[in-house]
């Protein structure tokens, strides 16, 4: 008999797989626990259209993803810090600052674990990597200024 799946089930599948199993286990195991639901045609249309939507959606944030990329491509992030002597700054930037600035200059927001950067402690410039998931990403130039 073939069912689909509504929750991962040891040694048969993964949550909205369609498997096919002996008529006593679907019978007297998934179907009575709601494990899992018969496939018929109803049900293999509902599959199709939640596999379909799943899919939009992920094109849909790879597309996202891919214009926020292409707008902070190689763009200059201004940020002032206080600083010391040498050039030292009080403190450090972080990538917190790093996404405010790219929110307040760009209108991008970036989840602040997102940004790949080295230790800022002194003015000067240096380069950030942001990435956006699904293997996109930006590099951005991070000019300290006093």
């Amino acid at each position: 008999m073939k069912v689909i799946l509504n929750q991962d089930v040891k040694g048969k599948g993964k949550k909205g797989e369609l498997v096919n199993v002996s008529d006593g286990y679907a019978r007297n195991y998934l179907l009575p626990r709601g494990l899992a639901i018969e496939a018929n045609a109803s049900a293999m249309n509902e599959l199709k259209n939640r596999e379909e939507a799943a899919a939009y959606k992920i094109e849909q944030v790879k597309k996202q993803a891919e214009n926020s990329a292409s707008e902070i491509e190689g763009k200059v992030l201004r940020i002032t810090a206080r600083g010391g002597q040498n050039g030292k700054l009080f403190g450090s930037v972080t990538t917190k600052e790093v996404t405010e600035e790219l929110k307040k200059q760009y209108h991008v927001t970036v989840d602040k674990r997102k940004i790949d950067m080295e230790d800022i402690k002194a003015f000067g410039s240096y380069t950030a990597v942001i990435s956006f998931g699904q293997n996109i990403s930006a590099k951005v130039t991070v000019m300290v200024e006093e």
